[in-house]
């Protein structure tokens, strides 16, 4: 069964490749069919009867012109079928009684229902059934009523409608399959907008804490070569600050690279993503490294929203470190965290002087940091805005709605891609 089943669909598969020699073996089947009728005689009392009767030489002739234009039907549809049904009327009104000359009308008729639209079927359809039924009536010598008549107003009605049967449940089927491959393309795309926005994600959590803690690293280390010689108490202390920075950041480092594991791979870290509640930890190190800072930060009400308050940590991390960075000796930093109805406001302030390229902020440099804080808080649905003070210094300004657009860790489904975009 099974190698039967196989080469029935090979058959069938090489057909529908080569539609010529499918519409060549119908032909001649249909002609086959047509003679084989034209000895059958209608008229017996007990049904048709063979070898009453035999068709006209013309008969032939006509039977064979018709099944020879069923093999260009797929081309031309409208073509064959006014050749055939013109066949089939020459044959009902100059041979008496006629061959079955309409049946290779039928099919073209059906063809024709298959290929073109509804409105065209019912027009071409209802004219070539009263053309061939009348020509059948008038000019046949059995009455008008005989069941010959009727059946050839009934079988070209019948054609019709199964022609149109078939090209709607084509178009149907059609109409599932384009909305399946548009599914499919839609969920691909989906993943791969997730898959570029995750990357986004994490790049910007990679930079936050590398820029940060590298910059603390890079001042301690400074000044610890600085006083090496003169006070190595101090140098020592330097140096110390300098292991606990690189510590902390490869603690972060590893947090972040976790989320990349797949899920055979060794436990990740469980800790949970920096957030305003341990921003007295990181303005502490940015105060070892030389920096004053004074923070207020209104506590009252419930909890920030998880991706909220990453969003607010890692906004007044970078900013503490373009502050270091840029602002020159001398400066000092103020940081606010307060809600103002539905959102919460960010802002780090300096009376810094600046460097050179202080009022490009980083990204004169080729960094990244305010576009990533920008991106960032625009994910969440908020706005950030970060320029030079009048009178000095320079201000970031970051607005975060508390009911963000993008899921938070707490929801089902949605741990560890806080900051994404729902």
């Amino acid at each position: 069964m099974t190698t039967l089943g196989t080469g029935v669909l090979r058959m069938r598969n090489w057909l529908r490749d080569h539609p010529l020699a499918l519409d060549g073996a119908l032909a001649l089947a249909v002609y086959v069919a047509m003679v084989v009728g034209s000895f059958a005689d209608p008229g017996a009392h007990h049904g048709p009867t063979f070898g009453t009767r035999a068709p006209a030489p013309g008969s032939v002739v006509l039977m064979a012109l018709g099944a020879l234009a069923l093999v260009w039907r797929r081309r031309r549809p409208m073509a064959v079928l006014a050749a055939t049904g013109g066949l089939a009327v020459v044959e009902l009104v100059a041979i008496d009684p006629p061959a079955p000359v309409v049946m290779s009308t039928v099919i073209a008729l059906y063809t024709v229902a298959a290929r073109t639209d509804r409105p065209t079927t019912w027009r071409v359809g209802l004219l070539t059934m009263a053309v061939l039924t009348a020509a059948a009536m008038f000019f046949g010598s059995a009455p008008w009523y005989s069941q010959e008549n009727l059946g050839i107003f009934a079988w070209t009605g019948m054609a019709g409608a199964a022609g149109d049967a078939v090209r709607s449940r084509r178009a149907f089927v059609g109409a599932i399959r384009e909305r399946a491959e548009r599914a499919e393309r839609t969920r691909e795309e989906e993943a791969r907008r997730r898959v570029a926005e995750e990357r986004l994600r994490i790049a910007r959590d990679l930079h936050d804490v590398v820029a940060h803690h590298i910059a603390l690293v890079n001042v301690q280390a400074g000044v610890a070569a600085h006083v090496m010689d003169k006070r190595p108490d101090q140098a020592k202390e330097a140096l110390a600050h300098v292991r606990e920075a690189s510590r902390s950041a490869l603690n972060e480092l590893r947090a972040t690279v976790g989320l990349l594991r797949q899920s055979g791979d060794p436990t990740a870290p469980t800790e949970p993503a920096p957030g305003l509640a341990v921003l007295d930890a990181l303005v502490e190190t940015v105060r070892r490294a030389g920096l004053p800072v004074e923070v207020a930060c209104a506590a009252e009400g419930p909890p920030l929203p998880a991706a909220v308050d990453l969003a607010a940590y890692r906004v007044i991390q970078e900013a503490l470190t373009n502050v270091r960075k840029h602002a020159g000796p001398g400066a000092k930093a103020e940081v606010s965290v307060v809600r103002v109805g539905a959102t919460a406001e960010v802002m780090v302030l300096d009376n810094g002087r600046g460097t050179a390229d202080r009022a490009g902020g980083d990204l004169a440099g080729g960094g990244h940091g305010l576009l990533g804080m920008r991106e960032r808080v625009t994910a969440l649905g908020g706005t950030l805005t970060a320029g030079p003070r009048y009178g000095g210094g320079f201000r970031v300004h970051a607005i975060l709605p508390l009911k963000a657009r993008a899921q938070e860790p707490e929801q089902p489904g949605a741990a560890g891609r806080t900051g994404e975009n729902a």
